[in-house]
């Protein structure tokens, strides 16, 4: 039986070593909060560019309001100038968010093009001078936390230059740093190497690490801790439309059978909670893009995936979506047996996902 350990981020104290990531167009509070009902001890908004967080709108009255059972949640900076980062550090901090952490891992082109996310894994001095002005600002009181890449390609310069930032983000006096085995340049091609995060973890010793990448199932996710020693995993993709897998994880992790999947009655009540959480969030309009990227994902749980998934992606209105919900998910139809959801032959299906990510980015 696995010993059940809390995770420490800081002074924050987490009772299991799961965490929801930050996914762009994905994480915001209506996906947290289903995420929270399922088992997700602490969670992430979407990433926010700095410059938007001291910018006077609607988006930044949007990022700046925290509700009171949204914690923990943490607040991910992404942005290229160090000036920037630390006003806007404190304006998450003032907000309500628990811990900041800062992004130097997303590889898309345009972020890249613009000297952000994982560009700065180029830039060592860069990367920890805006390290050291946010921990400056806000590290008193709240955690500091950062996400990276294993660096920006294979090369043996890329590292040194990973290591770098690691040991100098710890000495400055960061929480926790999580690292997705890919490069940069891989964007989501290609397995993440999870024999690195093995070496990363033994480098920092102590120190708190948190591994991402391939996380498609609870299984994964219990393997990657036994396997590389890292301190908890960070589940990015394998979470859309799959809140469950936070509920399967806490189980494998007590040493408990893995819990059956989830009844279309469960789906169906998890859809509709998803659902009214958007609207209220966001409104008809925007809810029904939204949700129309999650329907797609939480269709691979039903036992005819296929023709649900046709039927998300045919969503137009509000009332279509109720009605897909309602033919698709009556809990007094006969159906057949649900499926068990297999982690990494969900990579064609992921990947999917990522295209409509990657549009929803731009």
């Amino acid at each position: 039986m696995e010993t059940v350990s809390r995770l420490k981020l800081g002074h924050v104290e987490l009772d299991a070593p799961f965490v929801q990531a930050a996914l762009s167009g994905y994480s915001d509070l209506a996906m947290r909060r289903v995420n929270r009902r399922f088992g997700a001890p602490y969670a992430l908004n979407e990433v926010v560019l700095d410059k938007m967080v001291i910018q006077s709108g609607k988006k930044r009255k949007a990022i700046l309001q925290v509700p009171e059972d949204d914690h923990p949640v943490g607040g991910q900076l992404m942005g290229s100038d160090p000036e920037v980062f630390a006003p806007a550090a404190v304006q998450l901090a003032g907000a309500g968010y628990d811990i900041i952490d800062i992004n130097f891992g997303c590889p898309v082109k345009k972020v890249l093009g613009r000297c952000r996310g994982g560009f700065l894994l180029s830039q060592p001095a860069t990367a920890l001078g805006i390290i050291r002005r946010v921990h400056d600002a806000v590290g008193k009181t709240h955690p500091v936390t950062v996400k990276m890449r294993r660096g920006m390609d294979d090369s043996a310069r890329s590292q040194r230059d990973f290591f770098e930032i690691l040991d100098g983000a710890f000495t400055i006096g960061v929480s926790a740093v999580t690292v997705h085995g890919r490069t940069v340049r891989q964007r989501y091609v290609g397995p993440s190497a999870w024999t690195f995060l093995t070496k990363v973890k033994r480098h920092a010793g102590d120190r708190v690490i948190l591994g991402s990448g391939d996380l498609f199932s609870a299984e994964a996710c219990v393997r990657m801790i036994r396997e590389t020693g890292v301190d908890g995993v960070t589940i990015a993709r394998g979470c859309i439309g799959n809140p469950w897998i936070f509920r399967e994880c806490r189980a494998l992790w007590r040493g408990e059978p893995l819990p059956p999947p989830p009844s279309i009655m469960e789906q169906g009540e998890a859809i509709m909670y998803h659902w009214q959480q958007s609207l209220a969030l966001h409104g008809a309009t925007l809810a029904g893009r939204i949700i129309r990227k999650f329907g797609i994902k939480y269709a691979e749980h039903h036992p005819y995936a296929g023709d649900v998934r046709s039927a998300f992606i045919a969503v137009k209105t509000p009332q279509d979506f109720d009605a897909v919900v309602t033919q698709w998910y009556d809990p007094d139809r006969d159906w057949p047996p649900v499926p068990r959801r297999e982690g990494h032959g969900d990579l064609i299906a992921a990947g999917a996902t990522m295209v409509l990510h990657r549009r929803e980015s731009r």
